[in-house]
């Protein structure tokens, strides 16, 4: 389908806000002298700040697409992987984020080295990279989808125009700036988001007999109003693959091994102010965050139930969202929406940059050149990194542009690349008998297993809770079970079979250390007894 939206007004909107926040991001550079305050923020930021800034990290372009075509395909039921963080949140609050706060760790593989040896830290370096270089090229493609219809360019020059942008203000700036612009796109996209949703009430409410809200409701058919979906059906959305897909694979990844989340909890001032913008995210955020990126195919389905023709005719999945804010909104509107998802993919992908080029410096730079490194020449190489993993991400743009729908392309990257580092993780910090070699093994054995999985689905039939196989497709969603599990059968066997790490290694790498975790950290008791109070007279 051949789909022109946009004027010139939009157009220009659209360039004036990516201007702007190039601008200020540039601006913020100045602050990111040291190497701790590009990729830490120099550690001093309250918990509003890092909440807020979740935010915009949290809810990428890819979100605003791919779940309002689940929106428009199935209702409701597209929230299920925005609400369903909460349960890992305690361990993640009491657990993982004191450990790496309090070990003082400058990335995930380092902690990896910590706990096991320098392999597992290779290792796992590697995994993540790839982790995160694959979750920016997703962010490329889908805000090219977006925009080289609205400017009538070809995708691939608009992935490297887009590339381009967003690299001139990450690469001054760093985690100061990726901060405080996450902080005005994170309202942004929020404001943006509703704002979609309240425009197409409206829409409703002027072609239908009914008010707004009513119109919705009873143009939305019962499936389509329940909040999870069918058990095992269909193969493209079910709640069991998804459940297992997202709920366990990506929640464990976005909250445990994702290096840019991490390092805004590192950038906070205290663990306590780290906890509450993780609390504040899941009960407030995450919740409000649903209505934001799945509104407009719920009102698209309601539009095209109400309205027969309003929307165009065979739609592709991608388009949903473009399409439902071109017939609801006014021109200049449309650019503003549309800059918004703009500003979803400038605040993951600026994460996403910034956290590969810390494991870059930290974990392959600082190591070969031990006693020779200098801040000023990390922070030279963190900014040039950022370059290369942008060029690495725009190249696999083509291969995710493969899958029939980028909410497809992005379960099966999660399913495929986070198991085993999920299945290291949690039995590394949960687990003390978890051994060097069972890691070491998680990590090649277990994605061995796991690549024999994509090419023989037989192996992976026990484990799908009768999904149907779709031919040449695999099993996308709950590929994840059977990765996971083949990855932790592989760590447990191997450790049972080899011998234990010293308890003195694992001091404060383990949830049992938590309680000594502070103590660890200042290298004395810490005082917890409340000061007397003092008056002072002030004489002027």
């Amino acid at each position: 389908m051949d789909l022109a939206v946009g004027t010139n007004l939009d157009r220009f909107v659209i360039v004036t806000y990516f201007v702007i926040v190039m601008g200020f991001g540039a601006y913020f550079g100045k602050y990111s002298k040291t190497t701790s305050d590009y990729f830490f923020g120099g550690r001093r930021f309250s918990w509003w700040l890092i909440s807020i800034s979740i935010v915009a990290t949290g809810i990428g372009s890819h979100s605003f697409v791919k779940y309002s075509t689940k929106a428009y395909q199935y209702g409701f039921s597209s929230t299920m992987t925005y609400m369903n963080d909460w349960f890992f949140m305690p361990l993640f609050m009491f657990g993982w984020l004191p450990i790496i706060y309090y070990t003082r760790v400058g990335s995930i593989p380092e902690y990896f080295e910590k706990r096991f040896n320098k392999t597992a830290r290779f290792l796992a370096m590697l995994m993540i990279l790839v982790y995160m270089i694959g979750y920016i090229a997703i962010q490329f493609l889908t805000l090219a989808t977006a925009l080289y219809r609205i400017y009538s360019i070809p995708l691939m020059v608009t992935v490297v125009i887009i590339a381009v942008a967003t690299t001139i203000y990450m690469h001054f700036g760093g985690q100061t700036s990726v901060i405080f612009t996450d902080l005005f796109q994170g309202l942004i996209l929020i404001f943006a988001g509703l704002l979609l949703f309240f425009l197409g009430l409206n829409y409703l409410a002027d072609h239908t007999a009914l008010g707004g809200l009513q119109a919705f409701w009873q143009n939305l058919t019962p499936d389509q109003k329940l909040p999870l979906a069918h058990f095992n059906r269909p193969p493209d959305f079910n709640f069991v693959g998804i459940f297992w897909q997202d709920g366990i694979a990506g929640s464990i990844g976005f909250l445990f091994l994702n290096q840019g989340l991490i390092m805004r909890f590192m950038a906070a001032r205290s663990v306590n102010e780290g906890r509450k913008a993780a609390a504040f995210n899941v009960l407030l955020v995450l919740p409000i965050s649903a209505i934001v990126v799945s509104n407009a195919g719920w009102i698209g389905r309601a539009i095209a139930n109400a309205v027969p023709g309003a929307l165009p005719a065979g739609m592709e999945a991608n388009d949903v969202f473009v399409a439902v804010t071109n017939v609801v909104s006014s021109p200049g509107v449309f650019g503003f929406i549309i800059a918004a998802l703009c500003a979803a993919l400038m605040s993951t992908a600026d994460t996403l940059v910034n956290a590969s080029s810390a494991i870059i410096v930290n974990d392959v730079y600082r190591p070969l050149a031990k006693k020779e490194a200098n801040d000023i020449k990390e922070l030279k190489i963190a900014r040039f990194t950022s370059i290369g993993v942008k060029v690495i991400a725009v190249i696999l743009v083509p291969f995710f542009n493969s899958f029939d729908s980028i909410y497809e392309a992005h379960g099966w990257f999660h399913s495929t690349f986070t198991p085993p580092l999920v299945v290291a993780v949690f039995l590394g910090i949960f687990w003390k008998r978890f051994t060097t070699p069972a890691v070491i093994a998680t990590f090649v054995l277990g994605a061995a297993l796991m690549i024999l999985g994509q090419f023989f689905p037989e192996l992976v039939k026990p484990f799908s809770h009768g999904i149907e196989l779709r031919p040449g497709r695999g099993y996308y969603y709950i590929g994840a079970l059977y990765n996971i599990a083949v990855c932790a059968g592989v760590g447990v066997i191997v450790s049972l079979f080899t011998k234990p790490e010293p308890m003195e290694k694992l001091k404060g790498l383990t949830l049992s250390d938590v309680n000594s975790l502070r103590e660890i950290f200042k290298g004395s008791k810490p005082n917890d007894r409340l000061g007397e109070e003092v008056t002072v007279l002030w004489k002027l």
